[in-house]
């Protein structure tokens, strides 16, 4: 057995419609309805340029296979979720269009340059631009 790579993050909020925006515009991620016997006004699921569904977002009542609390705000063990990206001036002028609080960041040993920015769910999100 061996881990391939990573699915896919799952963020539950009380914004459906919002978080789902906030993927599709800042990253450009395809929004659609999660498959039954998931409801749309329930779930969404964003899709990168391969046709993944990277990311799931799921409304507070979206029944759950493993019920547990869940509570706005930092996402306990959780830190953060890192993303490979490419683009980073984009991401920039689309982090500043938007008026998205970032912290750059970069780790020149690796050629990695980095911007970190809250979701609307206050998951920090990791972007990566590896050579970018």
């Amino acid at each position: 057995m061996k881990v391939n790579a990573l699915d896919h993050v799952n963020i539950i909020t009380a914004d459906l419609g919002g978080s789902a925006r906030f993927y599709a515009e800042l990253f450009g991620l395809e929004r659609r309805d999660a498959p039954p016997p998931l409801k749309p006004e329930d779930a969404q699921w964003m899709f990168d340029d391969s046709g993944r569904a990277i990311i799931h977002i799921n409304s507070l009542d979206c029944p759950r296979t493993f019920p547990r609390e869940v509570r706005p705000g930092p996402t306990g063990a959780l830190h953060h979720v890192a993303l490979n990206c490419s683009g980073f001036d984009e991401m920039v002028r689309r982090l500043d269009t938007r008026r998205l609080a970032y912290t750059p960041n970069l780790v020149a040993a690796i050629g990695l340059r980095q911007l970190f920015v809250m979701d609307p769910n206050d998951v920090l999100l990791e972007l990566n631009f590896f050579g970018d």
